[in-house]
C-alpha cells in the first residue's frame, strides 16, 4: 500500500528528503557538477519499506535532473534498479544517447 510522500530538495545537504505525514522517511544523497547529478545512495526507513518512499526519492530526482536540463549518473543501486522499470528516465542517464520520441 502506497503512502502519501513529500520530496523537497534540500541543497544543503545534496540530499534529496522524502516526508510522511510529516516525518522523514527517507532520502536519496546526491553530488552536483556543472553538467551532472551524481546519485549516490538512497535509504527508506523500514517502517515505510515498499510503500513507494523510494519510487518517489527516484521519481522526484530525476524529474529535477529533467528540470536542469542535464543528465545523471546513477550509481545509487536502488535508483539504477528503478529505472530499468522505469524506461521513460533512461535518456537522463550520463552516457546514454539523446531521446528520440516525438509527439
Amino acid at each position: 500500500m502506497a503512502v502519501d510522500v513529500s520530496v523537497t530538495d534540500d541543497s544543503d545537504q545534496h540530499r534529496y528528503k522524502a516526508h510522511v505525514d510529516g516525518a522523514l522517511a527517507g532520502f536519496a544523497d546526491y553530488q552536483l557538477a556543472t553538467d551532472l547529478v551524481v546519485l549516490t545512495h538512497t535509504e527508506v526507513d523500514t517502517s515505510v519499506e515498499g510503500q513507494g518512499v523510494g519510487s518517489a526519492l527516484a521519481r522526484a530526482a530525476l524529474d529535477d535532473v529533467r528540470e536542469r536540463g542535464i543528465k545523471a549518473l546513477v550509481i545509487c543501486p536502488f535508483i539504477t534498479g528503478w529505472v530499468c522499470n522505469h524506461h521513460e528516465y533512461g535518456d537522463l542517464l550520463y552516457g546514454a544517447p539523446p531521446s528520440k520520441v516525438t509527439d
